[in-house]
């Protein structure tokens, strides 16, 4: 009998797809796991994504770091993005600074952007002024710069200074991602709720693509954090944004912090920028240590 294919979601494409094609929203995992992942449980995937053209070049090393080769460019696609149409999963890491920790000066966040093989596919680094984020702490606006292995900015990110306090639903967070710099291709809002963090993805035109919830208390003790990421309707889940239990002393003396994001391979690759907007804009809102150094539990605190 012929297998039904459902229609995608807003930001999903499944045209051509071959018949035994997981759907959108299941696991796409080669076997095995990569292990440097730490407690990810994150599979190594195929680099690869069907109707792109195969890699022929190999991973690019810069001063002992191993970058992610460089992809042929694809139409429709914003330059630079090219590396998220091969990939499915991503892990976070923002770099520990030295005099943050020995002086509890607040200096500009630093990140790695690595694929499942360890290979860095982006750095980002913020761009704010030692007033904004020592005054504002956490809350602080910020603009986040996305670059690729050959030194270009492709993704921007800009939070604009809002309330994240639930007692003020008109002016929740906000967060616009821009790929190039200075085209907006996304957006993630603050949706108002008495006691989840809730949060939905948009494109462009403004349009809902995606729902990201997470927990109704956020205690990073032991065990990482979950905000699932799921249809407009919320009756399917998608993907999700891990942040990553490092420890109890880096927990307790730094807020430097590990995240892991996965999405579907044939999510939008615009999307899947916004998704990765998204993890920063959770990793102020929730991880990012106040001047008491005390992190906050959930949209009321």
């Amino acid at each position: 009998l012929p297998v039904h294919q459902p229609a995608p979601a807003p930001g999903f494409s499944n045209a051509n797809a071959p018949e035994n094609q997981v759907p959108y929203g299941y696991p796409q995992h080669a076997p095995g796991t990569y292990q440097g992942a730490g407690s990810y449980g994150f599979q190594v995937q195929a680099m690869g994504v069907p109707g792109a053209p195969p890699i022929q070049n190999q991973p690019v090393v810069k001063e002992g770091t191993i970058w992610m080769p460089v992809p042929p460019p694809l139409p429709r696609c914003p330059p630079g993005l090219e590396y998220l149409t091969q990939i499915d999963q991503i892990l976070i890491h923002q770099q520990i600074e030295l005099l943050e920790i020995l002086t509890g000066f607040e200096t500009s966040n630093r990140y790695e952007i690595k694929n499942t093989l360890g290979q860095i596919v982006y750095c980002a680094a913020e761009d704010t002024d030692c007033c904004t984020r020592n005054c504002c702490g956490p809350a602080r606006p910020f603009t986040l710069r996305i670059i690729d292995n050959l030194g270009h900015e492709v993704i921007t990110l800009q939070r604009p200074l809002r309330c994240s306090s639930c007692c003020f639903p008109c002016c929740l967070q906000e967060l616009e991602v821009q790929a190039p710099p200075g085209t907006p291709v996304g957006y993630v809002v603050q949706d108002w709720h008495p006691c989840l963090p809730k949060f939905t993805i948009q494109d462009e035109k403004r349009m809902d693509v995606l729902k990201i919830i997470g927990p109704c208390v956020i205690c990073s003790c032991c065990e990482d954090i979950n905000f699932e990421v799921k249809s407009v309707d919320e009756s399917s889940t998608v993907g999700r944004i891990s942040k990553q239990w490092t420890g109890f002393l880096k927990e307790a003396f730094t807020d430097a912090d590990n995240f892991g994001i996965s999405f579907p391979m044939d999510l939008d690759v615009k999307m899947k920028a916004v998704m990765i907007g998204a993890c920063f804009l959770i990793d102020f809102m929730f991880f990012e240590h106040a001047g008491d150094k005390q992190q906050r539990v959930g949209v009321w605190q």
